[in-house]
């Protein structure tokens, strides 16, 4: 399908009776309604409020609107964003704000109470003995444990190599994958 001469008049007249692009689609055929949009554009033919035909796109730019004399506004005069420390000082950080999860809340997480005597004590040794990681760190291999506050810079990953089909090492699999009546028992 091309735009012949005919059939752009045949749009320009059924667009400024005011016609739906999937109308002027369906009768001229052979075109999409997002064809016969893209076209009204690039004819000018965009805009219908007011007149019920909108004019050639050579007349629009014939009368440029007047432009208003626009004085530059008084810039306010701002501190550089980072401002150079001497050497041998810490530089003064703002605190860090505490991070809010967005979508999905944190898993819940068992409290010391719910967790069984042996197990805690092999997760404090194991946490003696983790590699303290980062989140960049982590690999599909490597125990994905949280230990602290993320808000703060003692924040860590376990980083020991994970149980096979777990996210975990050994010693937390055994808190995070506990046995539903042992964790009731404890409770009472």
């Amino acid at each position: 399908m091309s735009w012949t001469d005919e059939r752009v008049e045949l749009l320009k007249k059924m667009w400024g009776e005011g016609q739906s692009a999937s109308q002027i689609a369906k009768e001229l055929g052979g075109v999409t309604r997002n064809a016969v949009i893209g076209k009204v554009h690039r004819l000018g033919l965009s805009n219908r409020a007011g007149s019920g035909a909108a004019a050639p796109k050579t007349e629009a730019k014939a009368k440029p609107a007047p432009k208003a004399k626009v004085e530059p506004k008084p810039q306010p005069k701002t501190e550089p964003a980072i401002k150079p420390v001497p050497p041998g000082t810490k530089p003064n950080l703002p605190a860090r704000k505490q991070i809010i999860p967005a979508g999905q809340p944190l898993p819940p997480q068992p409290s010391a109470n719910e967790i069984s005597p042996e197990a805690l004590a092999k997760v404090n040794e194991i946490e003696k003995k983790a590699k303290k990681i980062g989140l960049m760190e982590l690999t599909e291999r490597t125990c994905k444990w949280p230990v602290g506050d993320p808000a703060t810079d003692n924040f860590w990953f376990c980083g020991l190599p994970v149980q096979q089909g777990k996210p975990y090492c050994e010693a937390h699999v055994g808190v995070a994958f506990q046995p539903m009546s042992s964790r009731r028992d404890r409770r009472r």
